[in-house]
C-alpha cells in the first residue's frame, strides 16, 4: 500500500467568505502493479503497464474494484455535507412525473413515476376507465437494476414486445406478450443489442443483433450486425437473417422498421455512427428483393413517411443541415429525388402526425416548429411556450391531437395537448415541483475559440448572483458524433443551482447544433477544436467572473468523459475539481473493446497510418497524465460492467493519476457495481451518485457546509 496524505483545500472560501482550516484526510490510495505490456506503432514502442485492468472479468480487477471503492467511500465518507445534498436530493426528486400519452389498439399509454421510484411504471387507460398498471419494471428485479428499454405495439395494439436491460447492459432480452391480458405468449428471446423492435403485421416482429462472445465483452465481434425476423410460435434459433449474413452485408450497424401502412421494411445500414446505406423491401410481395436508395455512408438518410409508394426522406446528403426530399419505392436512388422542404441555415429535425409534416430547427440550440401538409405548404409556425427545448411533434396519421413537451434549463418539462387542425394548445400536464423557475435565469451568450470561431454557451443561475469569481461553477459539455445539446430541465442541476451554483454548457464543434460541417469541424485531425471550445468556455467564465479556477468542475460522459479527460491534462491549472464520467480515455485502444471500432469516424483509429497515431497520442487522456503535474481534484465514475464504454479506460486512468500526482488534490474512482454505462440506472442509484459527485466538488471547492445550507435546514424542520 502506498500513503499518501492530502491536505485538502486547507484555505477555503465557505457561505459567509471566512477562512477556515481543516484537519487533512488520510488517502491510502491501493498499490496497482505495473506489467511490462509495451504496443508499437508505426516503430514507436508505447508502454500499457495497467493493460491487465481491460480485464473486467477477472478475480483480480475485481479485487482492485473493491479497494479503490473501499478508499472512495471512505473519502466521501468524511464530507460533512453530503448526507444533506442526499436528502435534498430525495426531497426535490419526489415529486410525480409523466410522459407524453400515446395511443396504441383502444388503449391509452403513459410512463408514470410516482416520486422515487426506480423505475417509470406503463399505465393504460380506455377512454375514460381509471388507468392501470400495465408493465411495472420495478418488479423486474429486487434492486431495481433491470430496466424496461422498450416497448414496441402491432399496428392494431393487440400484441406487444418490450426490451429489458438487466445491471445496465446494452445486451437485451425480448419478451413477447398479449397486450390485452398482458400475458406472455411465447419464450423470451435473448441476446440482443442495439436494436428496436417493429413488428410486420401480427405475425412477428424485426431485430438486430451480434453473435454474442463467451466470457467477457471484450472478445465480441461487432463488425457483424445482422437483422433477423422472428416469426410467432417459432424458437429464436430458426430466426430468419434479413440482412447481414454476408460478407458483402458486413456492417456495424443494422437496423429495420416496417412504415406505418406496414407495406415497406427500410433497412438502414452503416459502419461508424455517421452515414448510412439504405434499402427498402416491399412486404406485400412474397419473396420480394431488396431494393437499394442509398448505396454509400455518405449520408444520415432516413425514410419518415410513405403514401402508397410515394416517399419522403430526410437527408443530409448535399445538405449540411438536412432536408425532406420525395421520391419513388420505384426508383428510388438519389437521382430521382425531389425537394420537398429544402436545407435551410438552421438544422432540421422532422416528424410526421395527424396527415401533416412537423419540422423542427435548431436555432442557435433553441427549437423552432412547423407545419406543413403533404403539398409542402407551409401551414403555420407552433408559438412554443417559451424559449428552450420541444419535442414529441408526431404520431400516427390518424390522429388529431397529440402531445409535446416542452423544457429548458430552469424550467421541469410539462406536456402539451396539440391540435393539429387548429394549431391550438393547451397545458396537459405541469409538474407540481419543490423548485421556482421564476427565481433561475437561463442567458445565451458567444465566445470566441482559440481559432476565431464563436461558439454559444448557455448559463443558468439564480437570479441575482454576484459576479465576483467566487460561485462554484459546473462547466458541461460533450462534443461529438453530431448530437446536440439543448436546454433540458435536471433535477440534479436543480440543487446545484439551489445551492448557489453556476451551471454553463456550451455548443462545442464536433456537434450536431449547427449541421454536418459543425460536426466534421471536431472529428479526427481536428478533435482538438473540441477541446480548445471547452477551455475557451472555461476562460470565458472565468474572465467575466462567473467564477475562478478556485471554483470551477468541468463534467462530461462518455464522448464527454473524453472531453474532460483531454482537458485536465491539457490545462491543470484551469480548474479546481474534474468529473470524468464513463470516459473513453484509452485512445491508442478503444477501437478493440466491444463496439469500439464504431466511432472511428469521429476519431479515427492508432492503426489507419502514423500522422492519426500521433495525433490520438497526443491528447489521449491516459497517455498524457504526467509525472509532476499537480492535477486538479478529480472523482472518476464508470459501471463495472459497462459493455458500451468498457471500464478499462477509467480504471487505467485513474491508475496513471494516482501514481503521477504531484499536488495535494485527491485522484479518486467511484465504480458502480452491477451497472452499464448509464441508461435505466435506478433512480436510488442515481441520488446516490449525485450526492457524491456534488459532495466531492464543493468539498474540494473549500466548503464546510453546503452554501445555501438553509434550504436543507427548511426541509429538516
Amino acid at each position: 500500500m502506498r500513503k499518501l496524505t492530502l491536505l485538502l483545500a486547507v484555505i477555503g472560501f465557505t457561505a459567509c467568505e471566512t477562512e477556515k482550516k481543516r484537519e487533512p484526510i488520510a488517502v491510502n490510495y491501493p498499490t496497482t502493479k505495473k506489467v511490462d505490456t509495451v504496443d508499437h506503432y508505426f516503430g514507436k514502442d508505447v508502454p500499457d503497464p495497467y493493460r491487465w485492468l481491460e480485464d473486467d472479468m477477472s478475480e483480480e480487477t475485481g479485487d482492485w474494484v473493491k479497494s479503490q471503492n473501499a478508499v472512495t467511500f471512505g473519502y466521501l465518507d468524511n464530507i460533512p455535507f453530503r448526507k444533506d445534498l442526499k436528502k435534498r436530493l430525495e426531497d426535490l426528486w419526489n415529486y410525480e412525473k409523466l410522459s407524453s400519452p400515446f395511443k396504441e389498439g383502444d388503449y391509452t399509454y403513459f410512463y408514470k413515476n410516482n416520486g422515487l421510484q426506480n423505475q417509470y411504471v406503463v399505465y393504460r387507460k380506455k377512454g375514460d376507465d381509471e388507468a392501470e398498471v400495465f408493465l411495472d419494471p420495478n418488479t423486474f428485479s429486487d434492486d431495481g437494476t433491470t430496466s424496461l428499454a422498450g416497448l414496441s405495439f402491432t399496428k392494431d395494439g393487440k400484441m406487444a414486445t418490450y426490451l429489458i436491460s438487466e445491471g445496465g447492459s446494452d445486451w437485451r432480452k425480448a419478451i413477447v406478450i398479449n397486450a390485452e391480458t398482458k400475458e406472455q405468449i411465447e419464450d423470451t428471446l435473448v441476446d440482443i443489442k442495439f436494436s428496436g423492435i417493429s413488428w410486420k403485421g401480427n405475425d412477428g416482429f424485426f431485430y438486430s443483433s451480434y453473435d454474442k462472445p463467451k466470457g467477457s465483452e471484450l472478445s465480441a465481434k461487432t463488425d457483424q450486425h445482422k437483422l433477423y425476423y422472428h416469426k410467432l410460435g417459432t424458437p429464436q434459433s430458426e430466426d430468419e437473417v434479413i440482412f447481414g449474413g454476408s460478407e458483402a452485408e458486413k456492417h456495424r450497424y443494422v437496423g429495420g422498421y416496417v412504415s406505418e401502412d406496414q407495406r415497406y421494411l427500410f433497412i438502414s445500414a452503416s459502419i461508424s455512427t455517421s452515414g448510412n446505406k439504405l434499402f427498402l423491401k416491399d412486404l406485400t410481395e412474397k419473396n420480394s428483393q431488396l431494393v437499394t436508395v442509398l448505396d454509400h455512408t455518405d449520408s444520415d438518410t432516413y425514410v419518415i413517411e410513405n403514401e402508397e409508394s410515394k416517399l419522403w426522406l430526410v437527408t443530409n446528403l448535399d445538405a449540411p443541415n438536412k432536408k425532406i426530399v420525395v421520391t419513388n419505392a420505384e426508383s428510388p436512388t438519389p437521382e430521382n429525388w425531389e425537394d420537398f422542404i429544402p436545407e435551410t441555415e438552421n438544422v432540421l429535425t422532422a416528424g410526421t402526425g395527424g396527415g401533416y409534416f412537423f419540422t423542427e430547427y435548431m436555432v442557435d440550440a433553441i427549437s423552432k416548429v412547423l407545419q406543413y401538409n403533404y403539398n409542402g405548404e407551409l401551414v403555420r409556425e407552433v408559438e412554443l411556450p417559451g424559449v428552450g427545448s420541444a419535442g414529441g411533434f408526431g404520431g400516427k396519421k390518424e390522429d388529431k391531437d397529440f402531445y409535446f413537451s416542452f423544457t429548458n434549463y430552469n424550467t421541469p418539462g410539462s406536456t402539451y395537448k396539440y391540435n393539429v387542425e387548429s394549431g391550438e394548445y393547451e397545458q396537459y400536464w405541469k409538474p407540481e415541483i419543490d423548485f421556482n423557475p421564476s427565481d433561475y435565469a437561463s442567458t445565451q451568450v458567444f465566445y470566441t475559440s482559440k481559432d476565431g470561431t464563436k461558439v454559444p454557451m448557455i448559463i443558468t443561475h439564480k437570479k441575482g448572483i454576484e459576479l465576483n469569481g467566487k460561485n462554484p461553477t459546473i462547466l458541461y459539455g460533450y462534443g461529438g458524433f453530431n448530437i446536440s445539446l439543448t436546454p433540458s430541465f435536471s433535477i440534479t442541476n436543480a440543487v446545484w443551482m439551489e445551492q448557489g451554483g453556476v451551471y454553463a454548457v456550451p455548443n462545442l464543434r464536433g456537434g450536431g447544433e449547427y449541421g454536418k460541417k459543425w460536426h466534421n469541424a471536431g472529428t479526427k485531425m481536428q478533435k482538438q477544436n473540441v477541446f480548445d471550445d471547452f477551455i475557451a468556455a472555461a476562460e470565458y467564465l472565468i474572465e467575466n467572473k462567473y467564477t475562478s479556477k478556485d471554483y470551477l468542475a468541468i463534467r462530461g460522459g462518455s464522448n464527454g468523459g473524453l472531453l474532460v479527460g483531454a482537458t485536465m491534462t491539457q490545462r491543470p491549472d484551469l480548474m479546481k475539481v474534474a468529473l470524468p464520467a464513463v470516459g473513453v480515455l484509452d485512445m491508442l485502444r478503444y477501437h478493440t473493446f466491444t463496439a469500439g471500432a464504431g466511432w472511428a469516424y469521429d476519431y479515427g483509429t492508432s492503426e489507419d497510418n502514423e500522422e492519426m497515431f500521433e495525433y490520438l497520442k497526443g491528447y489521449s487522456p491516459v497517455h498524457n497524465v504526467k509525472e509532476g503535474v499537480a492535477y486538479p481534484a478529480t472523482l472518476v465514475t464508470t459501471g463495472d460492467h459497462d459493455d458500451r464504454v468498457v471500464p478499462a479506460h477509467s480504471f487505467k486512468f485513474a491508475a496513471e493519476l494516482q501514481e503521477k500526482q504531484a499536488g495535494e488534490n485527491p485522484t479518486l474512482i467511484r465504480i458502480e457495481t452491477n451497472a452499464g454505462h448509464g441508461a435505466g440506472t435506478p433512480v436510488s442509484k442515481t441520488i446516490e451518485q449525485y450526492s457524491d459527485i456534488f459532495g466531492f466538488t464543493l468539498y474540494n471547492m473549500g466548503y464546510d457546509e453546503l452554501p445555501n445550507q438553509a434550504v436543507v435546514n427548511k426541509i429538516k424542520g
